[in-house]
């Protein structure tokens, strides 16, 4: 009787966890493929991460501080409240799911993205947020 009542805990708890990170996640890109994004978030809470990376770099590119070990302006993220921040990582979220063709929007854990042909524009919750383009980035 234990062994079952464990087996079916465990199944249940796999179940939990699969629809929390089919859920939780996502990944696009522009059309251009010059911007990718990727979305964390636990199914359920109100608190995310947004992280997108543009190809062509952050431009103008803040001197990259001494605390960043890895590349720098890759792009920008944030969580789901408060400002965003210029990247600094060992990875890339670039040419990863689907394409967010341009005039539509993405909408997920209180980000909003907008892809345009002129660039990409996320806001969190907070109303803060950035953009991101082949001439130009910035935070708000």
């Amino acid at each position: 009787m234990g062994k079952v009542l464990i087996a079916s805990v465990a199944v249940a708890a796999l179940a939990i966890v699969g629809a929390a990170l089919a859920d939780g996640s996502a990944m696009f890109r522009t059309p251009s493929g010059n911007i990718g994004c990727s979305y964390t978030g636990a199914a359920g809470s109100p608190k995310g991460y947004l992280r997108c990376d543009i190809g062509s770099g952050v431009k103008p590119l803040p001197k990259k501080p001494l605390s960043c070990q890895g590349d720098w302006g890759l792009g920008f993220s944030m969580n789901d409240t408060g400002k965003a921040g210029v990247t600094c990582a060992s990875d890339t979220v670039l040419h990863q799911g689907f394409v967010l063709a341009y005039g539509k929007t993405w909408k997920r854990g209180g980000f909003v993205c907008s892809s345009a042909t002129t660039g990409l524009k996320c806001t969190n919750r907070s109303q803060h947020g950035f953009f991101l383009s082949r001439e130009k980035s910035y935070s708000f």
